[in-house]
């Protein structure tokens, strides 16, 4: 069995219960999509916690941590800004700092493994491009991110958990009761979000893979310790932490 993790943006207390949670399951490996850092207040703690699991992809937010954002909003912007600083200006030796640099420096981006391609954003823009429930309405989007697919897809990045088919049908955890089979068509799979569920649920998400059984899991964290430690940093908007609560 594998578990398959994305976007934890730095929440510690997140990823610490997600982690808990799937050593609780008979899994074998941990795969991670990106984002592992940006929005949240512990990088380098859930860098570290990361760092030596087989496959940690790069995300947009960690590739904006290394280079010059570009698109972000201005809240992102300036947590990023404070992220870099972090990785930066940490009294930690200089061998760790460099280490978790040289860690963010060598993520894939498109990993394959028998039937499975991973992802960030998307198989045609595996960094970037969203892909969003309502994007089955277009057709045109859809045909062409499926054409890179070869049979199953996971990805992240939207925060937003679910299955989308080749049919064009979306189909969240909570309409399929959090499992779905794998059946040989093109599938893409949305893992959602450890630190910063989108879909209304403020629970980390996130995906076991046992052969063809898919399951969603969702995990309670101590949120509260997260957002006081964002209002407690001033360059983290306020609304980073209140967004948490609301799972948007």
């Amino acid at each position: 069995m594998i578990a398959v993790i994305s976007d934890i943006h730095s929440n510690l207390e997140a990823l610490q219960a997600v982690l808990k949670d799937i050593e609780s399951q008979n899994v074998t490996t941990i795969y991670c999509l990106g984002d592992v850092i940006g929005y949240g207040p512990n990088p380098r703690e859930c860098i570290d916690l990361v760092m030596d699991m087989p496959v940690v992809l790069l995300g947009n937010h960690d590739q904006g941590a290394m280079f010059d954002p570009e698109g972000f909003n201005p809240g992102a912007e300036r947590a990023i800004f404070w992220t870099r600083a972090q990785l930066e200006e940490s009294e930690e030796a200089r061998e760790v700092r460099e280490r978790r640099w040289e860690f963010l420096a060598e993520r894939p981006r498109t990993p394959r493994e028998e039937n499975f391609l991973f992802v960030h954003g998307s198989a045609r823009n595996p960094i970037n491009e969203y892909v969003f429930p309502e994007d089955v309405y277009n057709p045109r989007k859809m045909e062409r991110i499926f054409a890179y697919i070869d049979r199953y897809c996971l990805q992240g990045h939207t925060h937003v958990p679910g299955v989308f088919t080749e049919s064009l049908q979306f189909y969240s955890p909570e309409e399929i009761d959090h499992v779905y089979s794998l059946d040989g068509r093109k599938t893409m799979v949305n893992v959602g979000s450890v630190g910063q569920p989108r879909d209304g649920d403020w629970r980390g998400c996130y995906v076991l893979i046992e052969e063809n059984t898919l399951r969603f899991r969702r995990v309670e964290y101590d949120i509260d310790s997260t957002v006081k430690k964002i209002y407690d940093t001033p360059e983290l908007e306020n609304f980073l932490g209140d967004r948490l609560r609301d799972g948007r």
